[in-house]
């Protein structure tokens, strides 16, 4: 069985960056915290290369998921010898994603997801919904998912990983005020209805129009944060432990005692 993988949150920095060089900067110290804390995970939020509310500015900000962005996160996930999964806008030909990229501790591109459930008028009028709903990479013998935001509001989703094999689901996020209930309420009983971890990464302070929540929290499958951040920028520490994950689903038998002979009318 895996050890336990060490996850840092990094919530911050608040504001719209002044550019993507900034965010990589600030990505740089926290992934050094982070390296320092014994993390062997570092997850950011959504959209965190070019910050949320950057409105007409995104065709421009947009890139590849093989970019000059994805390139510098790769340099300092290696240099700091952890993994990163962070938010961006992607850009797929014609086509823009609000996405999500797991770098590995030795710089290599993991896993790529494009999240399926857009939020609002701005992700609506600007990107395409992905259309692979479960996305996974194995990191350090812990088989970890991704989701963006809105996406872990569906239980559906959330119930989908839990079936493929996923114990870790990271959740890069751009939650707004008064929608706290997310991170207080919804996102740990996620992690127990569905029993795997959730981390759900999320930005801060106001951008524009907009005013995020904060809250980032490692949620376990006993329905508990283990990590838990403030409002402001924060960085925080928790470990995803398969052992207690496999020892919480024996006991919490919701996975095994499904009838989906039954839930046909739900699709």
């Amino acid at each position: 069985m895996a050890a336990p993988l060490r996850t840092a949150l990094f919530q911050g920095p608040g504001g719209v960056p002044r550019s993507v060089q900034d965010s990589l900067a600030a990505l740089d110290g926290a992934a050094r915290r982070a390296a320092s804390a014994g993390a062997r995970l570092l997850v950011a939020p959504e959209l965190y290369l070019t910050g949320y509310a950057i409105g007409d500015a995104l065709p421009s900000l947009a890139e590849p998921a093989d970019g000059p962005g994805a390139r510098r996160v790769a340099e300092i996930a290696a240099e700091h010898r952890l993994a990163i999964a962070y938010g961006y806008p992607e850009r797929a030909g014609d086509t823009l994603h609000n996405s999500a990229q797991l770098i590995g501790a030795d710089g290599s591109r993991l896993a790529n997801y494009r999240k399926t459930h857009l939020f609002g008028e701005f992700e609506t009028g600007s990107f395409t919904p992905g259309d692979t709903p479960v996305v996974q990479a194995d990191l350090d013998g812990v088989r970890v998912g991704l989701l963006i935001c809105y996406d872990v509001e569906f239980p559906e989703n959330v119930r989908a990983h839990a079936l493929a094999g996923t114990e870790l689901l990271l959740v890069p996020t751009a939650l707004m005020r008064p929608y706290e209930i997310v991170p207080n309420t919804v996102v740990p009983a996620r992690a127990w209805e569905s029993q795997l971890y959730i981390a759900y990464a999320n930005r801060c302070g106001p951008e524009g129009d907009f005013h995020f929540a904060g809250l980032s929290c490692l949620a376990a499958p006993d329905g508990t944060a283990r990590a838990r951040a403030g409002t402001g920028e924060d960085l925080v520490v928790a470990d995803a432990d398969p052992g207690f994950l496999q020892a919480s689903r024996a006991e919490n038998s919701y996975l095994g005692d499904r009838r989906p002979e039954l839930y046909g009318s739900l699709v």
